[in-house]
C-alpha cells in the first residue's frame, strides 16, 4: 500500500514495438533511480508500490487492468511476480507525471471499479 503523501512513478516496459501492449508497475521514482544505478542493498520491496502488474493495449495514459498469468508467461518467461516485475524494472522507462496521486485513497474500495487511471482524472464517471 502506497504510503501517504509518498510522490510514486511508473515504469512503462513494451515488450513489442509493433504491438501497443505495455507492462506498467508503479515505483517510488528516487529508489528506482538508486536501484537501476546498481545499489544492490535496495530490497524491491522499496522500490516497487507493489507486486501488481498493471497492462494495457491503449497506451500506459489508458485504463490499466491485470494481465493473464498467460500473458506474462508469454510476455516474459515467467508468470511469477518477483521476475516480471525484476524484468519490467530492468528494460522499462520510468515515467513521472501528476497522474497517479497518493493522497486520493477511497473510503469504500467495494463500491470502486478497481480501475486506474493515469490520465489525471479521479475515478469519478467510469
Amino acid at each position: 500500500m502506497t504510503k501517504a503523501g509518498t510522490q510514486i512513478s511508473k515504469v512503462v516496459y513494451k515488450p513489442d514495438h509493433t504491438r501497443s501492449d505495455e507492462y506498467i508497475a508503479i515505483v517510488y521514482p528516487n529508489e528506482f533511480k538508486r536501484w537501476k544505478e546498481g545499489e544492490t542493498t535496495l530490497a524491491l520491496t522499496e522500490v516497487v508500490d507493489s507486486f501488481d502488474v498493471l497492462y494495457s493495449t491503449q497506451g500506459s495514459q489508458g485504463l490499466l487492468g491485470k494481465p493473464s498469468n498467460q500473458q506474462l508467461d508469454n510476455d516474459f518467461g515467467s508468470y511469477k511476480d518477483v521476475d516480471v516485475i525484476t524484468q519490467i524494472l530492468q528494460k522499462g522507462k520510468l515515467e513521472t507525471g501528476s497522474g497517479i496521486n497518493t493522497s486520493t485513497v477511497g473510503t469504500n474500495m467495494s463500491k470502486g471499479s478497481f480501475s486506474v487511471d493515469t490520465r489525471g482524472k479521479t475515478l469519478t464517471g467510469i
